[in-house]
């Protein structure tokens, strides 16, 4: 994980939560953190990315991906769900997880 001085990088609020809502789905035994790392080192080994694009955000990328993923794969979220909230966010529709 991207680090500075010892501490987490997160280049904008959206990388924070996304780490926060993973590592508190699994504190609370929504999935197993070997499930969610594994589908992180898959996102990390497939992802591409620009290469202007900080380290903490092409990494949070592929975090989210990885729990986006992960949550379908359980039934937890719909695919078409998770893309039409992606879609508000990137329009600006909205700023807010829930």
């Amino acid at each position: 994980m991207p680090r500075k001085n010892g501490e987490l990088v997160f280049d904008e609020p959206w990388q924070s939560r996304a780490f926060g809502i993973a590592v508190g789905l699994a504190e609370r035994g929504v999935f197993e953190w070997e499930e969610f790392r594994t589908r992180l080192i898959a996102a990390v080994r497939d992802g591409e990315g620009d290469p202007a694009t900080s380290p903490a955000t092409l990494y949070y990328r592929q975090w989210l991906a990885a729990l986006e993923t992960l949550l379908v794969d359980k039934g937890l979220v719909q695919a078409r769900d998770v893309a039409a909230r992606a879609a508000e966010f990137s329009a600006g529709e909205r700023d807010e997880v829930f």
